[in-house]
């Protein structure tokens, strides 16, 4: 079972985890993620930041900053190659989705790509629909932007 804990974006396991999601945009977008991010944005009480643990190893993060107005964002969910196909990223999606709304978010947004289809099968399978482009790549051609109303009746553990 995974085991999530709160980090700072900066944390070693945070940085590494990272590092492999932006090697990864490397090989399927040419480049490295340019959306511009400090690490006080994923801390509380204006973001947060998670790491998913198999057996105390890091295997897969993400995070949510506040945009204002009961806005989250998540970015920089990632899960390692050699730990898909778990269900780990729908944890993780899930405590994200559980911790925004506990701070009061009543909405997330997110951005991703097209060449990301597992991604967007299963931000599309958990509720996620298009919303208006924003950020970074809001005029990129294959950005693809995604909200989900969160919050109701969400109980804070």
């Amino acid at each position: 079972m995974v085991r999530i804990d709160i980090v700072s974006y900066d944390h070693p396991d945070a940085a590494a985890l990272i590092a492999e999601l932006q090697a990864e945009y490397v090989v399927r977008y040419g480049e490295q993620d340019g959306t511009l991010v400090a690490p006080e944005q994923f801390a509380p009480p204006l973001g947060l930041f998670l790491i998913g643990y198999l057996e105390d190893e890091p295997v897969a993060c993400g995070g949510w900053r506040s945009h204002g107005d009961g806005v989250a964002e998540l970015k920089r969910m990632y899960v390692s190659p050699r730990f898909r196909g778990r269900g780990l990223a729908r944890a993780m999606l899930a405590e994200l989705e559980r911790t925004a709304g506990a701070a009061g978010h009543t909405r997330i947004i997110l951005e991703s790509g097209q060449n990301q289809p597992e991604a967007l099968a299963m931000y599309a399978s958990s509720g996620y629909t298009p919303v208006p482009s924003f950020g970074h790549y809001a005029d990129h051609e294959l950005s693809v932007h995604l909200g989900k109303t969160i919050g109701a009746g969400l109980e804070v553990r």
